[in-house]
């Protein structure tokens, strides 16, 4: 059997290579300083801390950090309770037109931002006059189709004999929730935390139209402000950062990874 799977781990490993090289490379540039950068060399440099004390003074990244931190646990937070209420409603309650109202959340996937981008600025730079404040790239994140579906197909997998049982029992739907529904779905509430931290924290389109103060900006456009466009830019400095940018996605990732995989085994156990 050892046998017959050394090709597969081969094909494996040899995929897993490929995928990891881009932050190989990047690691390996962020030791590196002056021309070696932009030299042929891959082999490590000992200019590591140099380039990140630069970049993180200097260029503001521990400030950019701290923004895009508080925005995206703010939004990850927010969006896991709206979901959870949301798909509570579709599972549990009785309204009209309930079928139709989950398709126009469905279809709600099928909307990239791009395409929302201009209404979007109108409305919130128009409207609100939220335009260059932090509820400009919170508030247009909290509601989530993938989260509302990821719940309620959950909550579809838990016998509707707890809701009568609890019913029965006097306990409101809130009270059901909290102390029966979310005990029983931790695995699907640490996949959603994984999947909406990853794609906050990833954000630059919509910070870079509606963000104008730099005090504000997020990380992901704060390390684009590094990069000089005609200039000598430090690219030991801006890899140095791009490393740093990647560790708290990769942190959350590790510790709710034993959730996010069982939060997608929305057909088995939990």
């Amino acid at each position: 059997m050892a046998r017959k799977a050394w090709p597969v781990h081969l094909i494996l490993s040899v995929a897993a290579l490929l995928i990891a090289s881009p932050l190989l490379f990047a690691l390996i540039k962020a030791t590196q300083a002056g021309q070696q950068v932009v030299g042929p060399s891959l082999l490590p440099g000992t200019a590591f801390f140099q380039n990140l004390g630069s970049v993180w003074t200097s260029a503001g990244l521990g400030r950019y950090m701290l923004n895009s931190l508080l925005v995206t646990v703010t939004v990850t937070f927010g969006k896991t309770v709206l979901s959870v209420l949301a798909a509570l409603a579709f599972v549990y309650f009785r309204f009209p037109l309930k079928g139709l109202v989950f398709a126009l959340v469905l279809f709600t996937l099928m909307l990239p931002t791009e395409l929302l981008i201009i209404a979007l600025f109108d409305l919130v730079s128009g409207t609100f006059k939220w335009a260059d404040s932090s509820a400009a790239i919170i508030v247009p994140f909290l509601a989530s189709a993938t989260g509302v579906f990821l719940f309620r197909q959950h909550f579809m997998n838990i016998p509707h004999s707890l809701a009568d049982a609890a019913r029965m029992d006097g306990a409101g739907p809130l009270t059901f929730l909290t102390r029966v529904l979310v005990p029983m779905s931790w695995n699907t509430i640490g996949a959603m935390a994984v999947i909406q931290f990853v794609y906050v924290w990833d954000q630059y389109l919509w910070p870079l139209v509606i963000m104008q103060s730099d005090d504000k900006q997020v990380v992901q456009v704060g390390l684009r402000r590094l990069i000089d466009v005609g200039g000598q830019t430090d690219w030991g400095a801006v890899m140095a950062g791009a490393i740093v940018t990647v560790v708290p996605p990769l942190v959350v990732f590790t510790v709710l990874q034993e959730q996010f995989s069982r939060g997608f085994a929305l057909g088995q156990d939990k």
